[in-house]
């Protein structure tokens, strides 16, 4: 690729990453609200205790290996292979309040590729069950976004949303948000690398917890985030 291509596929990234992006996820805190509800995330410790944890038992084991076959099947045009793979990936989400988060973020993302030309998009709104990963992973392809590079902006992306969802709910400081940020963006380019090379037979995890804590967040009597 010419440096001129590169730094077109970067922008893209940023636009795909970005907060503004009109799907709706500053509306979700996965399990986060519930979380501070009960008292386990008080402070800006607690919190990167918190998302370590996510990223690294969770995003790492599912998303990002289910990220690198989805990426590989639009690469190869398979459809079907995209189909399949959603379904597992959307089998993952431990609760309804969970699966409800990503076939909404994932239908909001469809009808804004649509708009923006990406015809793929408009084939899979047609899908009951549609997971965010999917589309996010259609963008990059179409966008000449680099597998890696893609994963990056993807894990940025939901690190930077819940941080922004803790700053209103513990409450934390800005300045307390962007440490916790600062402290765990070290960790990323590993836990990347390490989860798109994951095997098809290691795929899955199980966060215990925060399941049981998004349930209770789907009648928690006052909330921020929906449910």
């Amino acid at each position: 690729m010419t440096n001129s291509t590169n730094n077109l596929s970067l922008l893209k990234l940023l636009q795909l990453s970005s907060p503004t992006l009109p799907v709706g996820a500053f509306a979700y805190s996965q399990g986060l609200e519930s979380a501070i509800e009960n008292g386990y995330i008080t402070d800006r410790e607690t919190l990167a205790t918190w998302l370590k944890d996510s990223l690294t038992l969770s995003l790492k084991t599912v998303d990002l290996p289910l990220f690198s076959r989805l990426y590989n099947c639009w690469i190869k045009d398979d459809e079907q292979g995209v189909v399949e793979w959603n379904k597992i990936l959307f089998a993952q989400r431990e609760t309804s309040e969970l699966r409800a988060e990503d076939h909404q973020l994932g239908l909001a993302l469809s009808r804004l590729l649509d708009d923006l030309d990406i015809v793929e998009a408009k084939v899979l709104r047609k899908q009951d069950k549609l997971c965010f990963l999917t589309l996010f992973t259609l963008a990059s392809v179409k966008w000449n976004i680099e597998i890696e590079q893609a994963g990056n902006g993807f894990i940025w992306s939901w690190l930077d949303n819940q941080i922004a969802a803790a700053i209103k709910l513990v409450p934390l400081g800005q300045t307390d948000g962007q440490r916790v940020l600062s402290d765990l963006l070290p960790l990323i380019p590993e836990i990347v690398e390490q989860g798109l090379a994951v095997k098809d037979d290691e795929i899955g995890a199980s966060l215990p917890m925060m399941a049981i804590l998004s349930s209770q967040h789907e009648t928690q009597y006052s909330r921020l985030f929906r449910s």
